[in-house]
């Protein structure tokens, strides 16, 4: 095996699907409005990150503590407020011509360029990410207003994709299976976590990736850790492996687990693995629509509970993915929100054994008309590498 990941003979890069329109982002701005307004809110108010980008393709170039924020009311024009210097860049944006600009200058209050677009008594849905001064900076302008959480508002506002946003999905997940097949192919023992972290991230970006996210590396009992940072702790032979890695691609995220084991595994080690291929196998069967997010959950839970495992089992099953890596729905006992075809999450348990090792698997799932499809289709059996 070699030490560096090589390419094969599958595409570096996929042709780039065909951009959304600006019609595409006043469709979803006219449905985010009509849904602010049957949930009983005055207007969505969206501040930079994943909310801003699905609906206008505005991604800010930094985090900033000037105030930039779209604002969503039932039968109302949606406005971007927007710092002057930063103007020209959101004209540009492909959702612009969807939308008003109205900029600020420095010296004069944002919040009292915001407040007469809001209802002064309304209730609004905010995004999760905004910042607590500029909230702060409303209600002293609008002092009976009143704010609450986007995702407890809406929480599935940007939950069921269509079908060119699940074709990136798909691309995506193409993309982290590519980099899979090939990560198998470089040597592990005898170097660190670190180092085959390195190997993942350079296979995602040269598999098309724009953003790499994550590259899990837990090596024996790090494995037993489920969000373990890649560290300096060198692999040996014997160690089980847990990989979990992803970012995203045209926009869109891929986060793909499998487990592999530097040389020959034990009983036991087998066991494990095949306990949690077979909860992974329940939990995208489970998937169809109709189902509630919680029987995802269940069907996963109860074949790791049944083996004896149920305590090490530690984490929710799945969560939803989109424009950013984790989103509603998720699925976990008490979410009774069904499943509807479009919808996108991953199926991914695992049990976690303290100080020996851990193993998870994990695929991101669409809902289909009769059933599921599954965007990574990497083999699950556990692979045994150098």
């Amino acid at each position: 095996m070699s030490s560096t990941p090589a390419a094969s003979g599958t595409p570096a890069v996929s042709p780039a699907p065909a951009p959304f329109t600006a019609d595409d982002y006043r469709a979803r701005m006219v449905r985010a409005a009509e849904a602010a307004g049957e949930a009983g809110l005055a207007g969505l108010l969206v501040a930079p990150g994943p909310d801003l980008v699905y609906f206008t393709g505005y991604r800010v170039t930094a985090d900033t503590e000037r105030l930039t924020l779209l604002v969503l009311a039932p039968g109302r024009d949606p406005v971007l407020v927007v710092p002057a210097l930063e103007a020209p860049d959101a004209a540009r944006a492909a959702g612009a011509a969807a939308l008003t600009l109205r900029d600020w200058t420095d010296g004069t209050d944002p919040y009292a360029v915001t407040a007469p677009l809001l209802d002064a008594r309304g209730r609004f849905g905010v995004s999760d990410n905004a910042w607590a001064m500029h909230l702060l900076g409303l209600q002293r302008q609008l002092p009976d207003s009143a704010y609450t959480a986007l995702t407890e508002a809406l929480p599935m506002l940007r939950a069921v994709k269509d079908a060119r946003e699940v074709e990136r999905l798909a691309a995506a997940g193409a993309a982290a299976d590519a980099a899979y097949h090939e990560i198998l192919r470089v040597r592990f023992a005898g170097r660190k976590e670190t180092d085959i972290a390195a190997d993942l991230a350079a296979l995602l970006l040269g598999f098309g990736h724009s953003q790499v996210d994550f590259t899990v590396v837990g090596s024996g009992p790090n494995g037993a850790n489920p969000h373990h940072e890649a560290g300096d702790r060198t692999i040996a032979h014997g160690d089980m492996v847990v990989l979990d890695f992803g970012g995203l691609k045209h926009g869109y995220g891929s986060d793909t687990t499998r487990t592999v084991h530097v040389g020959e595994p034990t009983a036991e080690e087998r066991r494990v693995h095949d306990v949690v291929r077979e909860a992974q196998r329940a939990g995208v069967a489970a998937v169809r629509p109709g189902a509630t997010c919680q029987e995802v959950d269940r069907a996963a839970r109860a074949v790791i509970t049944d083996a004896g495992y149920g305590e090490y089992f530690i984490h929710r099953t799945g969560h939803g993915i989109g424009v950013t890596t984790h989103e509603p729905p998720y699925m976990i006992e008490g979410e009774k929100q069904p499943l509807v075809p479009g919808m996108c999450f991953s199926v991914e348990p695992g049990i976690y054994l303290p100080g020996r090792f851990g193993v998870r698997i994990e695929d991101i799932v669409t809902v289909t008309g009769d059933g599921v499809r599954r965007f990574n289709t990497t083999p699950r059996e556990l692979a045994l590498v150098d």
